[in-house]
């Protein structure tokens, strides 16, 4: 793995999206879609969660996935990264997380509410059931 996969910069603009994003429904875990463009950070795409247990669980809705992909394309983006949130629990990825990762060339954020009042939020590299982290840095 090459030094420039070992940090990733987000834009602050985009963070404070996924942060909002997690606090709407702070009882639920939220997910969704990052977009680049040229290997930038770009658009965040929100993605209904309809896990049975949202409160542990996430599952992305098919149609809002396939409708975020497509706009993507139409937008001369590539699927950047996947976010969601952990509730009630550490932004480290559960055994869940790791066993239903599909997309090994995307970075994986974790938001975690469960830090007294200050949010945590911090990305891996998943590949089959190893997670490694990549340092995040604020545009």
């Amino acid at each position: 793995m090459s030094s420039s996969d070992m940090s990733v910069e987000l834009p602050r603009s985009l963070v404070n999206q996924l942060l909002q994003h997690a606090q709407q429904t702070e009882a639920k875990e939220v997910c969704g879609f990052i977009s680049s463009q040229r290997g930038n950070p770009a658009q965040v795409y929100p993605v209904t969660n309809i896990a049975l247990t949202p409160e542990c669980r996430f599952a992305m809705n098919p149609e809002d996935q396939i409708n975020a992909l497509r706009q993507m394309r139409e937008r001369n983006e590539e699927l950047f990264a996947i976010y969601h949130s952990h509730p009630s629990s550490p932004a480290v990825p559960s055994i869940i997380d790791l066993k239903e990762a599909g997309y090994p060339e995307a970075l994986y954020l974790i938001i975690s509410l469960d830090t007294k009042g200050v949010l945590e939020m911090r990305g891996y590299r998943i590949n089959g059931h190893d997670a490694e982290e990549v340092q995040l840095k604020l545009e």
